[in-house]
C-alpha cells in the first residue's frame, strides 16, 4: 500500500510539473483603475488556487473551534458525572470491617 501511495504521488508531481512546463507564457491580469499585472500563467494559477485554499480554510476555522469547545465541555461533562458515580457507589458500599 506504501508503495502505491509513493507511485500515485510521483504521478500526480510529474502531471502538475507537466502542466507548469507548458504553461509558461505571461498572461496579463487587469485591474481595477488600469491596473495590470503580467505574469507566467502557472505563476498566476498557482496565486489564486492557494489564496482560495486560504480562504477556505478560514471561513472552517469559526466550525472547528466551536467544535473544539463543545467536545471540552462534554468531556468535563462526562468526568463529572463519572467521579459523581463513583463516588455515589462508594457511599452506597460501606466498608465492612473486621470484628
Amino acid at each position: 500500500m506504501r508503495y502505491l501511495t509513493w507511485f500515485l504521488r510521483i504521478l500526480l508531481f510529474v502531471l502538475l510539473l507537466g502542466f507548469a512546463v507548458k504553461n509558461t507564457e505571461t498572461v496579463t491580469l487587469r485591474y481595477y483603475f488600469g491596473f495590470e499585472w503580467p505574469g507566467p500563467l502557472v505563476l498566476i494559477l498557482l496565486v489564486f488556487f492557494a489564496a482560495g485554499a486560504g480562504v477556505g480554510i478560514l471561513a472552517c476555522l469559526g466550525i472547528i473551534f466551536r467544535q473544539r469547545r463543545q467536545l471540552s465541555g462534554l468531556r468535563r461533562e462526562l468526568r463529572d458525572s463519572e467521579r459523581a458515580r463513583t463516588q455515589a457507589e462508594a457511599g452506597a458500599y460501606p466498608k465492612q470491617g473486621r470484628l
